[in-house]
């Protein structure tokens, strides 16, 4: 069967927070209060869906965004600009399916029309090969290592130049065509009128 992208919807944050807790080490764990501060902040969030039923997710915030992350500081205080990927979960049923490199085929293809550069990390604690091998067949690089207060995990952190970026900001600046597939994805916490497009 195929994997639908989709933006989120306010039901489906019980799925998420179980989803997101049930990953294990190599994902911090989240509590309901902190995924709704995501769900109204985040710029983008969208789910995976397979066969009928919510494989995984990911969330993520342009440079500018108000968000309370060690590790997306350590990005801020050293690139101007870039679109970070705070978290990406599959369901452990769903892993080596595929899901994990559509969600990030989704999002690069809404970051390179934006932002020069994408952001991520992996932790280097939970047997993190194939984390890393994943980023790296997507063209990340490691850019240095932060260890996270308060938790003291070490994270390998990751960029990725998105080559299309230039290219669009010299034609069209900031202002893209007005067509359905370029539409920020929105959730109804950001929902505006004109935003009802999905990427094609």
């Amino acid at each position: 069967m195929s994997i639908a992208i989709r933006d989120v919807c306010e039901q489906d944050l019980d799925s998420v927070l179980a989803l997101n807790n049930a990953a294990g080490p190599a994902i911090l764990p989240l509590d309901a209060a902190k995924l709704r501060r995501m769900y109204d902040t985040a710029e983008y969030f969208r789910v995976a869906e397979r066969d009928g039923s919510m494989a995984g997710f990911l969330i993520g915030f342009g440079s500018d965004a108000p968000h309370a992350s060690s590790n997306f500081a350590w990005f801020r205080e050293r690139y101007p600009e870039f679109f970070y990927i705070d978290r990406v979960v599959v369901a452990s049923r769903r892993r080596g399916g595929g899901v994990g490199r559509a969600l990030y085929a989704d999002v690069q293809s809404y970051a390179e029309l934006r932002y020069p550069q994408l952001a991520c990390e992996v932790f280097l604690e939970h047997g993190s090969d194939h984390a890393l091998l994943f980023h790296g067949s997507f063209g990340f690089r490691e850019v240095g290592q932060h260890l996270m207060p308060g938790v003291e995990l070490r994270a390998a952190m990751l960029m990725k130049t998105l080559c299309s970026y230039p290219w669009v900001r010299a034609t069209y600046g900031t202002a893209l065509p007005d067509v359905p597939w370029l539409l920020q994805p929105r959730h109804p916490a950001h929902a505006t009128p004109a935003a009802t497009g999905t990427h094609a």
